[in-house]
């Protein structure tokens, strides 16, 4: 997914590149029944969740104020958290424009690269017990 997202159209908003996103990719959901996609308030929309809810796919969100509070909003805060953690991480190091980032491979590679460096720290902190740290550059060769 994030390669497909790297690729799309930057004059899209986020909306329309995860709709073109499943119908290039079916596969990313077929066969996927009770697929959950969370999302943050900017993925509001009525026509874009009744495209979802056709696709079979829920999306829970945080309610905006003048809405009454979604079912799934209490679970929401520590999962978003953690993502948002970890986009941190990744966003900024993936240097997409600088290397080839509009291609396929390009793409794939910072990606590969970023994911295998946060997973080796991940793993490195956990074995030794050294403070968790959000910084990879020790692991970013």
């Amino acid at each position: 997914m994030p390669i497909l997202w790297a690729l799309a159209n930057p004059k899209l908003d986020e909306r329309e590149v995860l709709q073109a996103m499943f119908d290039v990719e079916e596969d990313l959901i077929a066969g996927r029944p009770g697929l959950l996609l969370i999302a943050d308030k900017g993925f509001a929309s009525k026509e874009f969740e009744n495209d979802l809810a056709m696709r079979g796919i829920e999306l829970p969100r945080p309610s905006f104020k003048r809405e009454k509070k979604r079912k799934d909003e209490p679970l929401l805060k520590s999962v978003r958290q953690l993502i948002e953690s970890v986009n941190d991480t990744l966003k900024g190091r993936l240097d997409l424009e600088q290397h080839g980032g509009r291609t396929f491979e390009g793409v794939a590679v910072r990606v590969a690269q970023r994911v295998l460096a946060m997973a080796a720290a991940i793993r490195r902190n956990h074995k030794t017990g050294a403070p968790v740290v959000r910084s990879v550059v020790t692991f970013d060769h």
